[in-house]
């Protein structure tokens, strides 16, 4: 199972965010790390052109943004970022999208968030063939896109954020796999690898064409149980979500702070090892610990792990 690392958020009040990012990524590299997921939070920096920066300074490290929502841009201009991004890194960009949330898309920028199947099938009829150097030829109740982009460059691997039963079938029948979030071992191993895989086959794909991603907070410390109220603290609205809300509950999980990966460094180790006999092909590590040494051990933890 590779062993990656999340980062979410972009540090907008550091005296230079874009410094600080590069800065970042390039020790996580140096430290060994193959693959970093960035996620594009709502009222964050763009991501793309954050990673553009990154990728011109960072070489030898690839990065997947984990997740971009669908509904705050065209498919026309996400797949000139995507390509534009390889261009510049030589094809080291991974392309996660998903839905965001209701209270988002509708709270925030006043977009529907309804029919989301038929919304992201619609806007992967429109983004995938302009990442593949195609045209497009894709006219929906969503989303419509007609024509060719004229930039070569390696196409990006899409990933698409699925939890539900339909979503899931769509990344497995279309896209190269899932991300997954606040999502244990049990939901893993019984829901959403084998609806990924099933979902391929049926499209005359291979099983082993899909992958899943599996991110969890992790830790690795002695402070059990500061750690899980750091992880409550931290984490506490995503058991109020409904989308992870009910992955937790088919996990049992009464919040984000079971769901987090805490202790020792064996039983970090075998909660990974129970990871990886799920079906994971990538877990993505958000390490949470506020100590610096704490996360540092943590780190060394899953480079170990890392396969």
């Amino acid at each position: 199972m590779q062993t990656s690392l999340s980062i979410v958020g972009l540090n907008p009040h550091e005296p230079s965010p874009v410094d600080t990012l590069v800065g970042t990524l390039a020790d996580l590299r140096d430290e060994g790390f193959r693959r970093i997921w960035l996620a594009q939070l709502p009222f964050d920096a763009d991501l793309p052109t954050m990673l553009g920066i990154a990728f011109r300074e960072v070489d030898g490290l690839e990065i997947g943004s984990g997740v971009i929502p669908i509904q705050a841009q065209h498919p026309w201009q996400l797949a000139q970022r995507a390509l534009t991004l390889n261009l510049i890194s030589g094809g080291r960009f991974t392309l996660g999208i998903g839905m965001s949330h209701r209270m988002v898309t509708e709270g925030v920028w006043g977009v529907p968030w309804d029919r989301p199947v038929r919304q992201m099938r619609e806007y992967l009829d429109a983004l995938q063939p302009l990442l593949a150097g195609e045209p497009a030829d894709a006219a929906g109740e969503f989303w419509t896109a007609r024509g060719a982009l004229q930039v070569t460059a390696p196409p990006a691997d899409v990933y698409l954020a699925a939890l539900g039963p339909q979503m899931l079938r769509l990344a497995g029948r279309r896209t190269k796999g899932t991300l997954t979030w606040m999502t244990g071992p049990k939901t893993l191993a019984g829901h959403i690898v084998p609806a990924l895989r099933d979902a391929a086959v049926e499209a005359v794909r291979s099983a082993g064409d899909v992958r899943v991603a599996a991110s969890l907070p992790v830790s690795v410390t002695d402070d059990v149980d500061g750690a899980r109220k750091q992880a409550a603290e931290s984490f506490g609205v995503y058991g109020t979500l409904p989308s992870y809300r009910a992955m937790l509950d088919r996990e049992g999980f009464a919040g984000p702070e079971d769901a987090a990966i805490i202790g020792d460094e064996d039983t970090v180790a075998q909660r990974l090892d129970e990871l990886s006999a799920s079906g994971v092909d990538e877990f993505v590590a958000s390490v949470f610990d506020a100590d610096p040494e704490t996360r540092a051990r943590t780190r060394a933890l899953l480079r170990s792990k890392d396969s």
